[in-house]
C-alpha cells in the first residue's frame, strides 16, 4: 500500500477557498490514478473527485463547478481546489489511490487511503 498523507483542511467562511494536497510518503513513482473523498459525520465516505491516468476528471454533483482536481507533472502531488465552500461541505476529507478501475468514485475500489485532513466552513 501507498501512504498518502493531506494537507490543507481548515476553517473558511462560507463563499471562502481552499486547496488540499495529497502527497506519497514511500512511492517513488507518481500515482496516476487517484481521487478525493468526504465524510460526513455518522455517514458514509462518498466520492468527491477522481482523475484518471489520462487526465480526464469526473465530480460528484454537489461540487461540479467548484471543485478542482489536479496532479502534479509528476503525479506524485494531488490537488483538490475547492472554490465557493458552503456549510454543506464541511467533513473530513481523504486522497485516495490505487483503484481497482481509474477513475473511479466507488470509495471500496481503492487500495490506499490517507489519514484525512477537516474541512470545517462556516455560515
Amino acid at each position: 500500500q501507498v501512504q498518502l498523507k493531506e494537507s490543507g483542511g481548515g476553517s473558511v467562511q462560507s463563499g471562502g477557498s481552499l486547496t488540499l494536497s495529497c502527497t506519497a510518503s514511500n512511492y517513488r513513482y507518481g500515482l496516476p490514478c487517484v481521487a478525493w473523498f468526504r465524510q460526513f459525520q455518522d455517514k458514509e465516505r462518498e466520492g468527491v473527485a477522481a482523475i484518471g491516468s489520462d487526465g480526464r476528471t469526473q465530480y460528484t454533483v454537489s461540487v461540479k463547478g467548484r471543485f478542482t482536481i489536479s496532479q502534479s507533472s509528476d503525479k506524485k502531488t494531488q490537488f483538490l481546489q475547492m472554490n465557493n465552500l458552503v456549510p454543506d461541505d464541511t467533513a473530513m476529507y481523504y486522497c485516495a489511490a490505487q483503484p481497482l478501475f481509474c477513475g473511479t468514485l466507488d470509495r471500496t475500489d481503492y487500495r490506499s487511503w490517507g489519514q484525512g485532513t477537516q474541512v470545517s466552513v462556516s455560515s
